[in-house]
């Protein structure tokens, strides 16, 4: 698959007061066409604002301070790629639903509430399918909210006639609207039962199959995404510490951190077990602790892990890319 969006170098800072707070540094990203990127982090670890800066979100006083933002665009759109971080207002706008959209986590804030569905759909299709007719609208709306499984008539409804599920699964499909190639999801399900979860889930990957279009999927719930992405990256910090294939991340995760993520949720078809969370807690960004900013709360920390930060790089048996000392050093790994 071709490559459709890159992030070089990013970081994105908090201006403002004495000093400025990083909230995301140097991340290196990489998405395909079609694919899945999930990305899994704690609270604090610099999802949110990684994500707004890859759609240039980004109000103040968060800022793109260095790095990237490459859109490489189909040859049917255009062709050619776009640095989203030179681009002005009036480009971007012009990118925003025809190449990338948005799901944001609450879907009561990000529908108008008081504005029927079918308006907010017509908003979208007119400003960006020109000359498009009424009759036009209406059908596209009816068949936006047939893939996500809304009935037709639902359109006429307000937001807060719709159930949470309803109003997520609403927001999928004005994402959806003028056909992009990338569609950010932010923690999409986070406010539903987890019966609704599995629905919407479902409705994500069959989506994806029928239109092919990639996902770049953010959540806490690193359970989720073994299920929904092909390849994962783990924040920590404002860092990513690990990008791998989704299996590997289960089987074998490189960085300790991700593996007190994935053993702090217990698995469905296995034997009784004792979990254990992740001690400690988050760093405050303002004062993030020197190296490796996982190291007092890592059980396999090295020396030199409160000195050196390590920089993401391939591990020795091809299973992704870590940020972590111990794969520099082997031979000085403790004993799990």
């Amino acid at each position: 698959m071709s490559v459709l969006l890159e992030a070089q170098g990013l970081c994105v800072d908090y201006l403002g007061g004495e000093r400025s707070v990083r909230a995301c540094a140097e991340v290196d990203l990489t998405l395909r066409r079609g694919e899945i990127l999930g990305i899994a982090g704690e609270s604090g670890s610099g999802k949110s604002t990684l994500i707004t800066a890859l759609t240039q979100l980004q109000r103040p006083p968060a800022a793109i301070t260095a790095g990237r933002i490459l859109l490489h665009r189909d040859d049917a759109d255009g062709g050619g790629t776009v640095d989203l971080t030179a681009a002005d207002e009036k480009r971007l706008r012009a990118l925003r639903w025809r190449e990338m959209s948005i799901v944001l986590q609450s879907a009561m804030d990000a529908l108008n509430p008081v504005m029927r569905l079918s308006a907010q759909f017509a908003d979208v299709l007119r400003e960006h399918r020109r000359g498009i007719t009424k009759e036009a609208v209406a059908a596209r709306t009816a068949e936006l909210l047939g893939m996500v499984g809304i009935p037709a008539e639902r359109s006429g409804a307000y937001p807060h006639e719709m159930s949470g599920g309803m109003r997520q699964r609403a927001t999928i499909a004005l994402a959806l609207a003028c056909d992009p190639a990338l569609v950010v999801m932010d923690e999409p399900t986070t406010a539903v039962d987890v019966v609704m979860q599995r629905q919407i889930m479902k409705q994500i990957l069959g989506l994806r199959r029928r239109l092919g279009f990639a996902v770049v999927f953010v959540t806490h719930d690193l359970s989720l995404l073994l299920e929904l992405a092909d390849r994962i990256a783990i924040m920590y910090a404002g860092r990513i510490v690990e990008i791998g294939a989704a299996r590997a991340i289960h089987d074998a995760p490189q960085h300790p951190y991700t593996r007190g993520l994935r053993d702090s949720f217990p698995p469905l078809h296995a034997p009784l077990s004792v979990l254990h969370g992740i001690p400690g807690t988050p760093p405050d960004p303002a004062d993030p602790p020197p190296g490796c900013a996982f190291h007092p709360r890592c059980d396999r920390r090295l020396d030199a892990c409160d000195r050196r930060l390590p920089r993401l790089g391939p591990v020795a048996d091809g299973r992704g890319l870590a940020a972590c000392l111990l794969h520099e050093h082997p031979e000085e790994a403790p004993v799990s």
